[in-house]
């Protein structure tokens, strides 16, 4: 209750200052939008109310217990210029909001300023139910005014952050890509061209020694289709676009370093970014289980439940798996949140782990905006 009194008698003194910027950056900048400083002014004007909005907010937090959402920056885009820039200002509605909050505040700042100060002096018998029921208004006043917009900004929000996480993981995989490209089999190539080279010089004078290169540069070519086979694998495997999850799975099952049970439920393939996706978690899960988990037997199991899939990944380890410890897990559910996917690793130390992504589900008729996909078993 004090902190509820305390946040009422700052009122007064907070709403007046409010007022008068309110006031004043409107008044300036209204006046003045026939000149070319006029907007301007006002955007500038509108960038401080989202100052002042973050303050009022934190204040509520801190005295009332209001958990408000930070809005969302406004969006930046590349190339706009100061006009784009000002543009995008004025029509904030966040900023708009919060002009409107300082503005009606300062009445009621008077009224529960008053109020608070005749109940502790006076009317104390009174003061715990006139205080709260005046902080439940400010607490509605706060939710209502300096929120975000509505859910779709948060929405955008997320998504822009998601998108981040995407582009940063494609350039990712585009180095690694070219970094296996150039270290392996681009490596084996040139040598293999050397050596052809060096046969063909010697095909006349030492046919012997020729043919010996010419099948020491067999093998090399032998090494280097295995290398670019694996790195296709790595890109988008065969037997996933061929035969499906399951297929796929039980090929990286197959790879694992202990014996991995794989079920799979699913009425119908999913469409193939959502079965890419699928396949890699549980690859790199499976790599986990391999390198860390010290573990005997492991379970994959896949299902569908409504319109989201499921993948649970078990083993018998020594458990103490955690996103920040290093193993990709991180990583892991930063590419699942960018999908609407989730991410929950339940390890306890001395095991068993138990590791459950869901992500949401899409069909392949879907996909294909109601075109039966042909290969769809």
């Amino acid at each position: 209750m004090w902190k509820e009194v305390g946040h009422l008698l700052l009122n007064l003194p907070l709403s007046l200052l409010a007022f008068v910027y309110v006031t004043v950056a409107v008044a300036v900048g209204v006046a003045l939008s026939v000149t070319v400083v006029g907007l301007p002014l006002l955007a500038a004007g509108l960038a401080g109310a989202r100052l002042v909005g973050r303050a009022e907010r934190a204040r509520a937090r801190g005295l009332l217990g209001v958990r408000v959402e930070e809005p969302s920056r406004l969006p930046r885009r590349p190339g706009g210029g100061p006009v784009a820039a000002v543009w995008a200002a004025l029509r904030d509605a966040v900023a708009w909001r919060t002009m409107l909050y300082g503005f009606v505040r300062l009445p009621w700042g008077v009224v529960t300023f008053a109020v608070t100060l005749v109940s502790l002096l006076v009317l104390w018998p009174a003061l715990p139910y006139l205080v709260r029921m005046m902080a439940n208004a400010d607490r509605a006043m706060v939710r209502g005014l300096l929120g975000p917009s509505d859910e779709l900004e948060r929405r955008v929000a997320e998504l822009e952050s998601d998108r981040g996480v995407v582009v940063d993981t494609a350039a990712a995989d585009l180095r690694r890509i070219e970094r296996d490209l150039h270290d392996g089999a681009q490596a084996r190539l040139v040598a293999l061209a050397m050596d052809l080279g060096l046969a063909k010089e010697k095909a006349t004078e030492d046919p012997e020694a020729a043919a010996r290169m010419v099948e020491e540069a067999h093998g090399e070519v032998k090494l280097a289709l295995r290398e670019l086979r694996d790195l296709a694998r790595g890109i988008h495997p065969a037997v996933l676009t061929d035969r499906g999850l399951d297929a796929a799975l039980s090929s990286v099952a197959s790879r694992c370093t202990v014996p991995v049970t794989v079920t799979a439920d699913l009425p119908e393939r999913p469409a193939e970014a959502i079965e890419g996706i699928a396949y890699f978690t549980v690859s790199e899960l499976l790599q986990n289980v391999s390198k860390h988990a010290r573990a005997t037997r492991a379970t994959v199991d896949v299902w569908r439940t409504g319109d989201r899939l499921l993948l649970q990944v078990t083993d018998n380890g020594h458990g103490g798996a955690h996103p920040a410890r290093g193993t990709g897990l991180a990583g892991l559910a930063e590419r699942l949140d960018a999908v609407d996917g989730v991410l929950v690793v339940d390890s306890p130390d001395g095991g068993p782990t138990t590791i459950t992504a869901e992500l949401p589900w899409r069909s392949r008729r879907e996909d294909t905006s109601g075109v039966e996909d042909a290969r769809m078993p």
